[in-house]
């Protein structure tokens, strides 16, 4: 639609990512599956609709002006990643550092929830992170999400001077940071407006999905439906595992435009939040269809 739309359609590469195991959020090692019994999936709650927005290939004009579209339309939420290059594409684009753009974002829209989906863990230790993301709270109004995961673009860490290490070592920095992460959101003065739920966003089943059900608030995966019914029963076992309600945590997939056709079988997945991930010019037509079955 006309009102819709600020760009093209993305069509990106997450498919090929996810097919070839190059996606952080699908690398699953069989041996580290729980044997436990799977429990019930948690029940189906209102659909909430978000987008991600690519900070690639676009300049602060064209991609400001799709978040404040986003925004009008009456999106849940609007996301950005946390990156340093270009994920598809050329490589060298034109790219934009994610928290910045957050706070932009938070002082230039009204209604949605925002977030990083995800910031990555190595690139900022967890009480500066927790006072980054309390400051946008207030700029926002108390709307932000704070989202989090372990991280895996070698290339960001390389350029900029991180340490790559391994995905188990990225995995177990992680585990050790949440505590100070929530303990630093608790002691800040003054404290997040909102609630700044904690979203963990991976699928590894052995480490990343016990940490969801000890720590967040939501967790984000990808599809194809199949799979993320799997992930969420298994984020449904730690949960059991460990005592806690798994309604407790909001269950958000981020998927292609070309997916929002899925969206019955993502909901019988157990998705209650779906984010359709697009990239510049940003054609917002997709989400404007979610929308239209989230109010019907």
């Amino acid at each position: 639609s006309g009102r819709s739309r600020v760009g093209a359609t993305y069509t990106g590469t997450s498919r090929r990512q996810q097919a070839s195991g190059n996606h952080p959020y699908t690398r699953v090692n069989r041996r580290d599956l729980p044997t436990h019994r799977m429990v019930a999936t948690v029940p189906h709650m209102a659909l909430r609709v978000g987008v991600q927005l690519h900070p690639q290939a676009t300049n602060y004009e064209e991609l400001s002006a799709a978040w404040r579209a986003a925004d009008a339309m009456g999106a849940d939420s609007i996301w950005l990643w946390d990156h340093f290059f270009p994920l598809y594409g050329d490589p060298d684009a034109a790219h934009f550092e994610g928290w910045s753009l957050l706070t932009a974002m938070a002082a230039d829209t009204e209604r949605a929830k925002l977030g990083m989906l995800v910031t990555c863990n190595s690139y900022r230790n967890p009480e500066l992170l927790a006072d980054i993301a309390r400051t946008t709270d207030h700029v926002s109004d108390g709307r932000m999400y704070l989202g989090i995961g372990s991280g895996w673009f070698e290339r960001d860490y390389v350029e900029y001077g991180y340490e790559f290490g391994t995905a188990i070592g990225r995995l177990r920095k992680l585990g050790d940071d949440l505590p100070k992460l929530k303990a630093r959101l608790a002691a800040l003065n003054p404290a997040p407006l909102g609630e700044l739920p904690i979203l963990i966003g991976g699928s590894g089943e052995k480490v990343t999905l016990r940490l969801t059900a000890q720590y967040a608030d939501a967790w984000n995966s990808f599809g194809p439906p199949d799979t993320f019914k799997h992930k969420n029963g298994v984020l449904d076992n730690w949960c059991a595992e460990i005592g806690r309600d798994p309604a407790e945590i909001e269950r958000t997939v981020a998927i292609s435009p070309d997916d929002v056709g899925n969206l019955d079988a993502y909901l019988e997945a157990g998705a209650t939040h779906v984010i359709v991930m697009t990239g510049a010019p940003y054609d917002l037509a997709p989400v404007e269809q979610l929308l239209a079955r989230r109010d019907a």
